[in-house]
């Protein structure tokens, strides 16, 4: 930048921006935009009455599930045409109420079995028993998600508004402070401002103008004075009066020293003085700007004259080296020699930044801009030693640049930077930066782990804001000072110019922005934490570099985007910060002001009685959520923890004994919801702290004196839910039995029990609880969990069923209520027995410890296996017996009591238990070293059970005469699908499998086919039953067409796989596939199977073609073409089908084998013909003129052909048998019926119905004569083309009629009918007054009479075009004179139209008749000359423009490159060059002249293309051109050689290169006569002797191709080539 000069030197490159090293940061630190706080909306997005998500969703539920079932619905009931295990199986809000309910489903109060019941053949298609899982309705906590670490806080609630308002609002006119919870308390110094902004002090000192905060607050004024105030606000010293200070001008810049010793002022006129605090009676130092003298002989530095110094600082600990900057954009280093007193000391002055207005423009000659200093500050000290301490470092922003300099022990440049990209085109020019030293930290740094801070700089260029980060590099040698490395870290951006920024702390930053709102955002992350608006403070600013930059912005280029719209006024003099307050300098007082923190913000909250809000911002503190560094709490969370942890357990004390405290005075005061409310919030406190202590021993205790337990209780229930909390005192427990059973939550209550910790349960109570309500998946859980027993649960669900199963009968609805409410509880045994077997906790699914699952599992197969009745508990003399009114009980009571209340849950439960390990090796379970000696009688049986034991037990049990069918099947299903499983450990007898498949064909319902068939197929997967011919019946019975398709597939049936293919409704689509498949191999097949496949064919051929005529033709063609015929003989007549079917064989979409259709015989075609005439009458005639084959039988098409009006297509055909006599007869005749139909429409149009569209129906008519009549004129024009290959050119000496050809005698057919047809037809479409036309019909108005005559006419007007088109070329080709060709078509035309006359004259003697007829031909005839007219006058004038486009070309012409032969080095034109030139030129002039006057008529416009043509003799100056990369064939162009070559011109340079020929060429006489000149693309130019010569010598070496006389027609440069 030019206009930012500095004399220093730069280590390393030249400025570059910042913006290279902040891209690699900014994936990582947050870019930010400035808005309202952010915080306020993730906080207004949390609800204050919920903790975390599973209370949202757990209440949602809730409130579904009592809608449900406090109404007594039985939707939530199990169906039993299903299963009763069904409603286990969904969702946890799936489950009945318990009470008052009842099951309305069919059946009796004794359920033996689902499939049993009366009117139930089986369960519903949905109940896949083998295909599911079986699931709790109680979910396990892992699946659920977790909740908020932390609570919300700040919620719209109370007073709380306070805290939310991003703008605090304060009266400028109270000297109070604000509230507390407020992010800054401002405070008015009274005092100061009473003697500082007090009309008396403004008349006595002036107006204060700029702070500098220290141990001090000092004030400069506008008339020179310095005021220094303790923290008291007592005036210390006022400095300047009696010396030269005041007589310098306003203050401008004050600074501090380090040792706050001295106090330097910078004045309007450029003075610098310095004071010792000690003794200001006269400054202790004076820096004086250059004088006038000094100005014209500069022999040192210093400020001009009258400038105003606007930046000051001290360097280091010294008094004597200072830093200034002016608003003329000069920077300068002050340092003073030791000495006694102000005149014994010299100072020596080193400009750093800018140029002196007298200096000499640089170098590179680039315009200056104007500039200024916009920001300037030395590094202040930190607590810590550091070596940039000693280096003088100095940052300074001007408009286009920061630059830091070291000034000790020489001026350096460190760093620059130029303004970053990012920038706001013309946006408010501001800068602004601040320096933050290094420091010692307490703790180290959590982002480094460092025990001391880096230096760092914050600047601000408009709206972005960068933070810089300085880091010290120890140097090679021990003299020399390190090495620093600048890195910007972090950028933000703000939505408004940035007019001032300060460090708050080392974290924490404050901006102030152009309308006067303060921002504080933290260091690290750049989140903006606060914002509020200062406008009302009158924050003191002033204009100081408008006029510096007013030509920047005055001359503002809108297209340059790097300027900027407007300078702002500074602010950077009013704006302090020091040791975390701030101090605003007003226009009319002083404030100071600092950051409340977090210990003011919870006293605050809590003396406004928001003890709720105080509660939730505590926690937020603890847990680190809320802004912690700008509210004054470390970033350690140990340190964090140990200052908020008392505050939350104080605060939640207090506001317990408030809250309650109120509710005793008046219950309207505090409500339940506030009481709710309560309890979340410390809910969450205590969780965040890990206090679960306080919930019970303080909380609880406090709600359950003010009998609110209840409340309590339910915003318990999601913490135990998510096992947050899992330990509960049992006086707690009982207290949530009775509430929750009085609210009816009893489904609720059992999963909160399910959750518990049940070390700490009292056993007693909760079981008794539990039975008393019928709590029975947490009845199971107590007994597994707390006492390991895994029997008493079952004996107590059985317990339920036995009533039940006792009652033989069925009714059609239950006797007792509780009948059914038991069976709905006893339920749960299929979910226990699957959770359980499979090694998981029931109901909430969490996997067992294996010691634990083992014992369990062996425990539930010695209660079901064994066999015998039990005595439970051990030692009692109760025996639980399954038929209590009966002598005896049967084999395997229990297991039989549960095979008969529904067997297909409990096989599918015991489908899972198969799938574990448990069952796997049973012995070496049992005797593994002896380890069954210490187990009781039930874990050794169990360990000993297997999976052939457990099959073998179901298949004695589940006997037919015990069970029926409808049961049974289950037991079928279970043995298939498990013994391909598990071979290894399953053996069962081939007489057993049989007897299954046998049962599984014989299903009880159609919904349970599918499960059977695919039982059936897993079995026969692993078993091949020894005679299959048997089961074959019983499975075409039960429909397993996959097990039968299987079966003759591999037995090569492929007649019975065909025909199972038919049979299988649900494969339909392929049976294609299987045709193909079976036809295939047909060659190797014997004839007999091959007969058996085509006899299905044939019996299903119908339906064959019915599922898709387009394959089925396909698939027949490519492998039973025989069998087409009874294909089509199947379908109906003149159907679709047959249609779509033969259009697959002979018109195929795709590339279908054409010689399949090439090998069909006529039948076929003349049958496709036929219906084509009916289905496709439009497409007819496009068929057969690609048909190749000619031995059609006519008189079967014709007759079909003529019935449905396909004419042309019976014309095509005739013709191409070589009747076209016929064929024009029969077109004729069709032209003469659509006539009739035409005057029988309009003749009857009176009668037309309304709705009838007459002008349509006679349009339609009309375009069907016109395409009639083209195949006339194309049968024409065939005949006259096949007339002519076989006899030539015909020769006749006598035009007469009767000799007409036969060719002729079409064309004389069709015009003598279209003109017939014209002329009845015009009198009837049009008929007109002028015209003597006898006709009694009348037009209709709603006919378009000119576009039906336009069409009408059309006929003749066409078929006398096509006759002419045809006789004017018929002969061409013959003959190699055209006239006589010409002749001869012309005597055709004129033999053919002689015999129409003739004709017309002896069929219409009134030749008026034939008048309009006439006239059409005739126009048709004008009609085609005037296109022909219009087209060659388009064609003209394009043909002009593009000839002189290409005159223009011509005419530019090439310029050589120089003036000198390539070859031989001679000038050849311009001065200097040898020869005649100009004497050459007049006579070439003469000679054109000449030529000119001679042929002026022909060459007018002409004489750009005078070049064209053979060269003339060389005798005057020629200068040729060529085209084409170089190339080109010679065009002498007799021009001046000292003119520019107007020849064409080439796309690009040519060229091959060429040697130099011998010297004979460069030694020509300079007298030699002038010859022509070759001027080439590249523009070199030679005497075309010297190219020839070269040319020719390349053509000896054989390189080139050379014409007669050695040259090429085409040259190349041989330089360029």
């Amino acid at each position: 930048m030019g206009d930012d000069n500095l004399d220093l030197s730069l280590d390393g490159d030249a400025a570059s921006s910042d913006d290279e090293t902040i891209k690699g940061d900014q994936e990582h630190d947050h870019v930010a935009e400035i808005a309202e706080p952010q915080r306020q909306d993730s906080i207004a997005s949390e609800s204050p009455t919920e903790n975390g998500v599973i209370a949202n969703r757990y209440r949602q539920l809730l409130r579904d599930h009592e809608d449900a079932s406090d109404e007594g619905s039985s939707d939530g009931l199990p169906r039993r045409a299903g299963s009763p295990v069904d409603s286990l199986l969904s969702g946890p809000d799936d489950s009945p109420s318990l009470q008052g309910s009842m099951v309305s489903s069919p059946g009796s109060s004794r359920v033996p079995s689902v499939a049993s019941w009366p009117g139930l053949s089986s369960p519903t298609p949905s109940f896949r028993p083998f295909d599911r899982r079986f699931q709790s309705r109680i979910t396990s906590p892992s699946a659920l998600s977790l909740r908020p670490s932390s609570p919300a806080y700040l919620m719209g609630h109370g007073r709380q508004a306070s805290l939310a308002s991003p703008f605090p609002i304060e009266s400028g006119d109270t000297d109070t402070a604000a509230p507390p919870w407020e992010v800054v308390r401002w405070t008015r110094l009274r005092k100061i401002n009473s003697q500082a902004f007090s009309e008396a002090g403004k008349r006595n000192f002036g107006s204060p103008t700029c702070i500098a905060i220290s141990a001090s607050i000092v004030l400069g004024t506008t008339k020179g004075i310095i005021l220094m105030f303790d923290y008291n606000q007592n005036l210390k010293m006022i400095i300047g009066p009696g010396t030269k200070a005041v007589e310098s001008g306003a203050i401008t810049a004050v600074a501090i020293s380090a040792d706050h010793t001295t106090i330097a002022g910078g004045h309007a006129t450029g003075n610098i003085f310095t004071w010792d605090t000690s003794r200001v009676s006269r400054p202790f130092l004076h820096i004086p700007p250059l004088d006038s003298s000094q100005l014209q002989n500069r022999t040192s530095d210093g400020h001009l004259p009258n400038v105003a110094i606007m930046h000051l600082g001290f360097l280091g600990t010294r008094h004597t080296a200072l830093v200034s900057a002016d608003d003329r954009g000069m920077a300068f280093s002050h340092l003073a020699t030791r000495g006694t007193g102000a005149l014994g000391r010299t100072v020596k002055t080193v400009r750093i930044l800018g140029r002196y207005p007298d200096a000499p423009p640089p170098a590179s000659g680039k315009p200056l801009k104007p500039s200024t200093v916009l920001a300037f500050s030395p590094l202040p000290l930190g607590n810590i030693e550091r070596a940039t301490d000693f280096m003088g470092l100095t940052a300074m922003l001007t408009p286009y640049l920061l630059v830091i300099v070291s000034t000790t022990p020489v001026a350096q440049t460190q760093h620059k930077s130029a303004r970053p990209k990012d920038v706001v085109p013309h946006s408010a020019m501001t800068g602004c930066l601040s320096w933050f030293p290094a420091v010692r930290l307490k703790v180290p740094d959590p982002n480094t782990g460092s025990t001391m801070s880096k230096v760092k700089l914050v600047y601000c260029w408009s709206n972005v804001l960068t933070v810089l980060d300085v880091d010290e590099l120890p140097a090679e040698g021990k003299d020399k000072p390190p090495v620093l490395k600048f890195k910007a870290r972090s950028r933000w951006k703000c939505e408004e110019a940035i007019v001032a920024v300060q460090w708050l702390s080392r974290s924490v930053l404050t901006v102030l922005t152009i309308t006067q709102r303060l921002i504080v955002l933290e260091d690290r992350s750049m989140r903006m934490t606060e914002a509020f608006d200062l406008i009302h403070k009158y924050i003191y600013h002033a204009d100081v570099f408008s006029n510096q930059l007013h030509s920047l912005v005055e001359q503002l280029d809108e297209d340059d985007t790097a300027m900027h719209g407007v300078v702002a006024d500074a602010f950077y003099m009013s704006f302090k910060a020091y040791k975390g307050r701030m101090f605003l300098l007003g226009f009319n007082d002083l404030s100071i002001g600092a950051l409340s923190n977090w210990a003011d913000r919870l006293i605050a909250l809590m003396e406004n009685g928001d003890y709720i809000g105080a509660i939730r911002l505590a926690t937020s503190y603890y847990t680190g959520d809320a802004n912690k560094l700008t509210i004054g709490l470390p970033e350690d969370a140990a340190l964090r923890h140990q200052m908020v942890l008392d505050k939350i357990t104080e605060i939640m004390s207090a506001s317990l004994k408030y809250a309650f405290g109120q509710r005793q005075k008046s219950k309207a005061s505090i409500d339940d919801q506030h009481l709710r409310d309560l309890a979340e919030t410390c809910f969450a406190a205590c969780q965040s702290v890990g206090d679960i202590d306080f919930v019970f021993d303080s909380i609880y205790e406090w709600y359950e004196d003010g009998e609110v337990e209840g409340i309590f209780l339910e915003v318990l229930e999601p913490y135990i839910l998510e096992k947050t909390i899992s330990t509960v005192p049992p006086a707690a427990v009982k207290a949530m039995v009775a509430h929750y059973v009085s609210k009816g939550w009893e489904s609720r209550l059992e999963e909160i029990i399910c959750h518990m910790e049940t070390a700490t349960l009292d056993i007693d109570q909760i079981t008794s609880l539990c039975k008393q309500h019928h709590l029975y998946d947490a009845l199971i859980y107590v007994w597994n969990q707390a006492l390991h027993d895994y029997i008493t649960p079952m004996i107590d669900l059985l317990a339920l069923l036995i009533p039940l199963v006792q009652n033989t009968g069925h009714t059609s609805a239950p006797s007792l209520p509780e009948d059914e409410i038991y069976g709905v509880h006893a339920l749960k045994m299929f979910p226990y027995l699957s959770y359980t077997l499979t090694g998981r906790v029931y109901p909430t699914g969490e996997k067992m410890e294996d010691e634990v699952a083992s014992q369990a599992k062996a425990e539930l197969y010695w209660f079901l296996f064994s066999g015998k009745t039990i005595t439970w508990p051990k030692g009692s003399a109760y025996a639980f017996l399954t038929r209590p009114a009966e002598m005896g009980e049967p084999p395997f009571p229990y297991l039989r009591v549960i095979l008969q209340y529904d067997a297909p849950s409990f096989l599918s439960a015991l489908n899972e238990a198969f799938e574990d390990p448990f069952l796997n090796d049973s012995q070496e379970k049992q005797l593994n070293g002896g380890t069954t000696k210490h187990l009781p009688e039930e874990q050794i049986f169990g360990l000993t059970v297997d999976r052939q034991y457990v099959v073998t037990i179901l298949l004695e049990v589940m006997n037919s005469s015990d069970f029926a069918p409808e049961d049974t099947i289950y037991l079928d299903m279970f043995i298939a699908r498990n013994l391909p499983m598990f071979p290894q450990y399953l053996l069962i007898p081939g007489s057993t499998l049989d007897k299954v498949l046998t049962g599984l064909c014989g299903y009880p319902g159609i919904d349970l086919a599918e499960d059977a068939q695919l039982s059936a197929e897993y079995l026969l997967s692993v078993y091949q039953p020894p005679d299959v011919a048997p089961l074959i019946p019983s499975l075409k019975k039960a429909g397993f067409y996959r097990i039968l398709k299987r079966i003759y597939r591999n037995d090569k049936q492929y007649g019975q796989l065909l025909q199972t293919y038919f049979e299988d409704p649900e494969d339909q689509s392929e049976i294609f596939d299987c045709i193909a498949e079976c036809l295939r191999r047909q060659d190797s097949l014997p004839k007999r199977q091959v007969q058996e496949i085509h006899e299905v064919i044939k019996s299903h051929s119908r339906e064959l073609v019915e599922l898709d005529p387009t394959q089925a033709a396909q698939t027949l063609g490519a492998y039973a073409p025989e069998l087409h015929r009874f294909a089509l003989d199947s379908l109906d007549d003149g159907s679709d089908l047959q249609y779509v079917y033969l259009k697959a064989l002979l018109e195929p979409d795709s590339e279908f084998s054409t010689q399949q259709s090439a090998t069909l015989d006529r039948d076929f075609v003349e049958q496709y013909v036929q219906l084509m005439c009916q289905h496709n009458a439009s497409h007819v005639s496009d068929y057969i003129g690609v048909l190749q084959a000619t031995n059609l039988r006519l008189e079967k098409l014709l007759p079909t052909m003529e019935d449905n009006g396909v004419v042309d297509a019976a014309v095509i055909l005739m013709a191409r048998e070589g009747q076209v006599r016929d064929a024009m007869s029969r077109l004729t005749k069709h032209l003469e019926t659509l006539e009739s139909a035409l005057q029988g429409l309009l003749a009857n149009s009176d009668q037309q119905a309304d709705d009838v569209d007459i002008h349509d129906a006679a349009e339609e008519l009309l375009r069907d004569l016109q395409r009639y009549t083209h195949v006339g004129i194309w049968l024409c024009q065939g005949q006259m083309k096949t007339t002519k290959k076989l006899n030539g050119v015909r020769r006749r000496d006598s035009p007469s009629p009767g000799d007409l050809s036969p060719d002729e005698a079409l064309w004389l057919d069709l015009i003598d009918t279209t003109v017939q047809i014209t002329r009845r037809l015009s009198s009837v479409v049009a008929p007109s007054g002028s015209d003597s036309v006898s006709s009694t019909a009348s037009p209709t108005p709603m006919l378009d009479s000119n576009k039906l005559v336009a069409l009408l006419r059309s006929l003749v007007q066409h078929t006398f075009t096509a006759l002419m088109t045809a006789t004017s070329t018929q002969n061409v080709g013959q003959s190699a004179n055209r006239l006589v060709a010409n002749s001869a078509g012309s005597i055709t035309f004129l033999r053919i139209l002689r015999a129409f006359l003739t004709r017309a004259a002896a069929t219409s003697p009134n030749l008026a008749d034939l008048r309009a007829v006439l006239t059409s031909i005739f126009s048709a005839y004008a009609y085609e000359e005037s296109i022909l007219q219009l087209s060659n006058r388009l064609l003209e004038q394009q043909l002009f423009v593009n000839v002189k486009q290409a005159v223009e070309l011509r005419q530019r012409g090439w310029r050589p490159r120089g003036s000198t032969c390539e070859a031989c080095g001679l000038r050849v034109w311009g001065p200097g060059v040898a020869g005649n030139v100009f004497e050459a030129w007049e006579e070439k002039q003469a000679s054109e002249n000449k030529r000119r006057e001679a042929k002026k008529a022909a060459l007018t416009g002409q004489a750009a293309l005078r070049g064209k043509g053979k060269a003339n003799p060389p005798s005057q100056t020629e200068v040729e051109s060529y085209k084409g990369k170089g190339k080109g064939k010679i065009t002498d162009m007799h021009v001046p050689a000292q003119s520019e070559e107007p020849g064409a011109r080439s796309q690009e340079d040519g060229g091959e290169t060429v040697s130099e020929p011998n010297g004979d060429v460069s030694r020509r006489r300079k007298d030699q006569p002038l010859g022509p000149l070759v001027v080439l693309a590249c523009r070199h130019i030679y005497h075309r002797a010297c190219l020839d010569a070269l040319q020719a010598k390349r053509a000896v070496e054989g390189d080139r191709e050379v014409d007669e006389f050695g040259r090429e027609a085409e040259y190349r440069c041989p330089i360029d080539g």
